[in-house]
């Protein structure tokens, strides 16, 4: 099979970066793993050049100004970018690349290379997700609810990809993404119910966005 890329977005908690890591250990002779720049902080325990490629924001920008990343964005309000120099060397070694990038990043892939896959990962429950995001005790209820809000304005992108795949099982997760991979991006499908659920798992993110708006009220008052 002709390698190409392979685009995985998610919000924040939905366990995209899990399935990359697993995909790329797995099946290192099918998938290379473009690491991201970015201009944000590590977090504990991830280490440079192999979770991220933590930069400066003046190098990042330097790097946009001289075209050298195939696609680049703002989250939360950090730059991250994927460079054009690792996507052809993984290209030219015979495997897939792996991208674990947010939807804008997608977008300018999508536009750029037609024969990409695009894959957008949720667990099956908005109550999960969030379940997901208090448990890694590293933010703020207001924090949360900034991740819950950016989440919201992922989702009404999510039509634009490929594939859907929910992330309930860690090892259904991988199988499906690898079927997706294993398929022509035109062959992809999207279960019709899969658009009535997406349409309640929005409901049910902005019901917990209110109900974290009442309880900073509360803790203000």
């Amino acid at each position: 099979m002709t390698p190409r890329i392979v685009v995985l977005s998610a919000p924040s908690g939905s366990g995209k970066t899990t399935i990359a890591k697993a995909l790329r250990e797995r099946y290192p002779d099918r998938f290379g793993f473009s690491v991201s720049a970015t201009t944000r902080k590590p977090r504990p325990g991830e280490r440079d050049g192999i979770d991220y490629r933590f930069w400066k924001p003046h190098a990042f920008l330097e790097a946009v100004n001289q075209g050298k990343f195939l696609e680049h964005a703002e989250y939360t309000g950090e730059l991250y970018g994927t460079l054009k120099s690792d996507v052809k060397k993984i290209l030219d070694s015979g495997r897939h690349v792996l991208l674990d990038i947010e939807v804008h990043g997608a977008e300018q892939v999508r536009q750029l290379e037609q024969n990409a896959t695009t894959i957008f990962i949720l667990p099956s429950d908005p109550r999960v997700l969030i379940q997901r995001l208090v448990h890694r005790g590293s933010e703020s209820p207001r924090e949360i609810r900034q991740r819950l809000e950016r989440a919201i304005y992922e989702l009404g992108h999510a039509r634009n990809f490929n594939r859907w795949i929910r992330n309930d099982d860690l090892e259904e997760a991988i199988r499906a993404v690898v079927q997706a991979v294993e398929q022509s991006p035109v062959e992809l499908a999207r279960d019709e119910h899969d658009f009535a659920w997406l349409n309640r798992y929005l409901d049910g993110i902005q019901a917990e966005i209110q109900r974290l708006n009442d309880d900073l009220h509360l803790q203000k008052g």
